[in-house]
C-alpha cells in the first residue's frame, strides 16, 4: 500500500513537472523592439493597406494598357425563316428563275485598332495613376507607424500593469507581516484590539488592489498577445531596459520642421495633389479627337446567295464627338472639385499637425517635470514611513498615523514607475507624430 502511495505522489510530481514546464514554454521574452516587429509582421491592418497597394499597382496597369493595341474577334451563326433575297446586280430578265431562300447565314470579323493620339488622356491617365500608387505606399508606411506605437503602448501598459502588481504584492507582504507582529502584540495586551483591525483592514484593502491588478495584467497581456498575433494565453516576460532610456531632446522648431518633411501622410497628400493635377488636363483632353490605327478582317457565307472571304481591311480612324460643343464638360468641373479638396485637406493636415507636434512636445515635457515631482515624493513618503514608524514604536504615534505613512509610500512607488513608463510613450509619441518611428 505504502509503494502505491508513493508511486501515486511521483506520478503525480511528473505531471506536475510536465504542466510547469508546459506553461513555461508559452511564456515568450520580449523586448520592445522585438514587439514592434512582430506587431508589424502580423498586423490585420497593415494587410488591408499591402491590398490597397496592390489595388493601385493594377489601376496603373489599366491605364498603361490603353497604350496598347485593341484586338476583337467576333461571329455568328443565324437561323433566318422564309428570308426573301432579291439580288438587284446581274441579269435577271427572262431567266424565269426564283430568288434563292436561304434559311442559315454565317459571318466571322476580326478588328483590329491602335491609339495614336487621345489628346493626352492616356498619357495623362498613367501620370495619375503611378502618383495615386505611391501615396497608397506611404499611407501603408504610416500605417506601420501607427501599428508600431500602438504596440509601444500596448508594450508600456503592459509594463505598468505588471510593475502595480509586483509593487502591491511587496506592500501586501510587509502590511501581512506587520498584522503577524502586531496579532502577537494583542495577544499579549501590548496592542489594542482597534489597532489590530485597523492594521488587517489595510491589508484586506490591499489584497482587493491586488485583485484588481492582477486582473488589470490579465488584460493586457491578452490585449498584447492580440495585437501581436500570439495565443491569447501565452505569456510575457517583457525587457524592462526600455524605461531606463534617455534621450537628447531637441528644439520645438526642429521637430516641427521634421515632422513637415518626414511624416508620410504629408508625403502621400503631396502625391495626392500632383495626381489631381494630372486628372485636371486628363479631363481637358476630353475636348480633343481621338485618332487610331484600324485593321480587321471579314468573312461571310450566306449558301446559294453570298460568300465573302479574304476581306481584309485597313487605315485611319478618327473619332470626334460634336456634342462637346453644346455639353459643359463634367469630367473637368469633377476634377476641379476634387483638386481643391485635396488643396483644403493638405492645409487641415498641417494645421493638425503642428498642433500635434505642439501637444506631444508639450507632454513629453510633462512627463519629465513628474518624475521629477514624483522622486521627491518617493523620498519625501520613504522619510516620512521612517519618523511615523519611530514614533509609533516610542509611542508617539498612532496606528492611524502609520497606516496612512504606509499607504502614502505604496503610492508614491506606484507614481515613479508609472511616471517614467509614460515619459518613455510620450517620447515615442512625439516621434510617430514627427515622422521619426523609425529612429
Amino acid at each position: 500500500m505504502n509503494n502505491k502511495t508513493c508511486k501515486s505522489i511521483a506520478l503525480l510530481a511528473i505531471l506536475m513537472a510536465f504542466f510547469t514546464s508546459a506553461y513555461s514554454q508559452n511564456t515568450k521574452k520580449l523586448s520592445l523592439n522585438e514587439a514592434i516587429d512582430l506587431g508589424i509582421k502580423n498586423s490585420k491592418n497593415l494587410k488591408i493597406s499591402n491590398a490597397k497597394i496592390d489595388e493601385a499597382k493594377a489601376t496603373v496597369q489599366e491605364a498603361k494598357d490603353a497604350q496598347l493595341p485593341d484586338f476583337k474577334l467576333s461571329g455568328s451563326y443565324l437561323r433566318l425563316s422564309s428570308a426573301n433575297i432579291d439580288l438587284k446586280s446581274g441579269d435577271n430578265s427572262g431567266s424565269g428563275g426564283k430568288s434563292p431562300s436561304p434559311n442559315q447565314a454565317m459571318y466571322g470579323m476580326a478588328t483590329l485598332s491602335l491609339p495614336i493620339y487621345a489628346g493626352g488622356r492616356i498619357k495623362y491617365g498613367i501620370e495619375s495613376a503611378k502618383f495615386l500608387q505611391q501615396a497608397s505606399m506611404l499611407d501603408a508606411e504610416n500605417d506601420k507607424d501607427e501599428i508600431a506605437f500602438n504596440t509601444t503602448k500596448a508594450y508600456v501598459n503592459l509594463y505598468k500593469a505588471a510593475e502595480a502588481v509586483a509593487i502591491v504584492k511587496d506592500n501586501l507582504n510587509t502590511s501581512m507581516s506587520r498584522d503577524s507582529s502586531f496579532a502577537n502584540l494583542e495577544k499579549n495586551g501590548v496592542m489594542a484590539r482597534n489597532d489590530l483591525l485597523k492594521s488587517q483592514l489595510q491589508t484586506s484593502n490591499i489584497e482587493l488592489a491586488l485583485l484588481d491588478a492582477e486582473n488589470n495584467l490579465k488584460i493586457a497581456t491578452v490585449n498584447m498577445n492580440l495585437l501581436l498575433g500570439l495565443p491569447e494565453n501565452d505569456g510575457i516576460e517583457l525587457d524592462s531596459s526600455f524605461i531606463d532610456q534617455q534621450p537628447d531632446l531637441k528644439s520645438f522648431p526642429d521637430y516641427e520642421s521634421q515632422a513637415m518633411q518626414r511624416r508620410k501622410d504629408v508625403q502621400a497628400i503631396s502625391f495626392r495633389k500632383k495626381a489631381a493635377a494630372t486628372a485636371l488636363k486628363s479631363a481637358r483632353a476630353e475636348t480633343y479627337p481621338t485618332i487610331a490605327l484600324t485593321g480587321g478582317y471579314i468573312a461571310a457565307d450566306i449558301p446559294k446567295v453570298l460568300t465573302v472571304t479574304n476581306a481584309v481591311n485597313f487605315g485611319v480612324g478618327i473619332q470626334y464627338n460634336l456634342a462637346n460643343i453644346w455639353k459643359k464638360n463634367t469630367r473637368l468641373m469633377q476634377a476641379q472639385a476634387r483638386q481643391t479638396q485635396v488643396n483644403a485637406s493638405e492645409e487641415i493636415l498641417n494645421d493638425e499637425i503642428r498642433l500635434e507636434v505642439n501637444q506631444d512636445f508639450q507632454n513629453y515635457l510633462l512627463s519629465k517635470k513628474k518624475i521629477d515631482v514624483y522622486q521627491k515624493a518617493i523620498e519625501q513618503a520613504t522619510e516620512n514611513f521612517r519618523i511615523t514608524n519611530n514614533k509609533y514604536n516610542n509611542s508617539l504615534a498612532t496606528i492611524t498615523d502609520l497606516l496612512e505613512a504606509n499607504t502614502s509610500l505604496l503610492q508614491s512607488k506606484l507614481n515613479i514607475q508609472l511616471a517614467r513608463a509614460d515619459a518613455v510613450l510620450a517620447y515615442r509619441k512625439l516621434l510617430q507624430t514627427t515622422g521619426q518611428t523609425n529612429n
